[in-house]
């Protein structure tokens, strides 16, 4: 813009310059009149060139301005628009984050929800148990309340053991459990001296397994009780039944000798 202003400013100088250079020559060649008209029109000439030349400046001072405006209004629109990004940018890293906390908070109740439902399933799933030398599937409450039963005859509470076996009975009837059920129910019965309800355990289990590992010892307890009923005569019939049916089971052989003794 200075640069322009001095090209245009020293151009209004050459004019002036030389209208003063030309007037005394003109003067010379034409009358008063004539210069006098002449000095006239050059210096409206020169006028209309000073005008032309302020109008000129004036517009490229315009021009230069708006153009100023316009990259000014330029760089801060792309400003703004760059704190805009930067702004959206935090949020969603924010918002990632976040996510990424609510994935691994989801990721954690899941793995604990998983695990207890396979501990619920587990506790659902049958299990396979053997007893007596016979395998069988058992669910896993039937087994614990078994096996409570059982503890409770080892620690010698036997009232409660047998009154466990026969909720066990009532609550598992078909179960794989139920001739060994059968057998220890009597035992406690018999520890507690009640000899009628534990011959009805071990004639029981001999009526529903008659087959079973435990029939011979069923039938040597059986004469046990009847003998501590004081019923011989029942106890040495039971006696010679277990070693007619089971000569070579230590039952047979210990109700043998038993009868050998009674003779």
């Amino acid at each position: 813009m200075a640069k322009t202003t001095q090209i245009l400013f020293k151009l209004a100088c050459a004019s002036g310059l030389a209208l003063a250079t030309t007037l005394p020559v003109q003067a010379a060649l034409f009358g008063d009149d004539e210069a006098r008209k002449a000095i006239l029109e050059l210096r409206g000439k020169v006028d209309a060139n000073r005008q032309a030349s302020d109008s000129a400046l004036t517009e490229l001072r315009r021009q230069q301005d708006e153009q100023g405006g316009s990259s000014r209004r330029a760089v801060l629109d792309l400003v703004n628009q760059v704190e805009a990004l930067r702004t959206e940018l935090a949020q969603l890293r924010g918002q990632n984050e976040q996510l990424a906390r609510d994935v691994t908070e989801l990721q954690r109740q899941q793995k604990s929800v998983l695990s207890v439902l396979d501990e619920r399933l587990r506790t659902l799933e049958p299990v396979r148990v053997s007893q007596d030398g016979v395998d069988f599937t058992v669910q896993p409450r039937e087994k614990a309340e078994f096996e409570a039963a059982m503890s409770a005859l080892r620690a010698a509470d036997f009232d409660k053991a047998a009154d466990l076996y026969a909720q066990f009975l009532r609550r598992y009837p078909d179960s794989g459990y139920l001739p060994a059920a059968l057998y220890w129910q009597g035992n406690a019965r018999y520890a507690s001296r009640d000899y009628k309800p534990a011959i009805d355990s071990y004639r029981a289990l001999i009526a529903r397994v008659p087959h079973h590992a435990r029939v011979p010892e069923a039938m040597l307890a059986i004469a046990n009780c009847q003998q501590e009923l004081k019923d011989a005569k029942a106890a040495r019939r039971t006696l010679e039944d277990l070693v007619k049916s089971h000569p070579k089971s230590e039952a047979g052989i210990a109700a043998r000798d038993r009868l050998a003794r009674m003779q």
